[in-house]
């Protein structure tokens, strides 16, 4: 994989996250793909658009931090990877803190958020969890200072 050949690192996500479904239980690969386009119709780069294809293999165990870091991806791209990646029990204010302090990592959580706070994506949900996501993401974007 060249360093920012994006149809490699799409294809590479869709074959990491191939089995996994959403919590709707849509094919998970449509959510990459809906953060991707998001970055990209935000104006993101090229990083962040490989990013957004990834934002969630590691913390969904579809490649290691080793692999990422073995990788000849551009440094950005690992960067705002590991960046938006949740750490097991960590406070949401520590995981903002290191989005904002990483250089366009924002823009694909934001991307991320967007689609994740999506009605029509939420309305495949029950209304319980659709009211616990719903908050969560609220509180995620007033700590990232992002609009809704």
């Amino acid at each position: 994989m060249t360093a920012l050949d994006l149809a490699a690192v799409e294809a590479l996500a869709r074959r990491a996250h191939a089995a996994r479904t959403d919590k709707a239980g849509r094919p998970y690969t449509e959510h990459l793909a809906a953060v991707a386009e998001g970055v990209r119709r935000r104006g993101g780069s090229d990083e962040q658009m490989a990013a957004a294809w990834l934002h969630d293999a590691v913390e969904d165990d579809a490649v290691s931090e080793e692999w990422l870091a073995a990788s000849d991806l551009p440094p950005a791209v690992k960067d705002i990877v590991l960046a938006v990646t949740k750490r097991e029990g960590e406070a949401p204010e520590a995981y903002a803190a290191r989005i904002l302090a990483t250089p366009g990592a924002l823009l694909v959580k934001e991307a991320d958020l967007a689609h994740n706070s999506d009605p029509e994506r939420a309305k495949e949900l029950d209304e319980a969890t659709r009211e616990r996501l719903k908050a969560k993401y609220a509180r995620m974007r007033a700590l990232l200072g992002i609009e809704a």
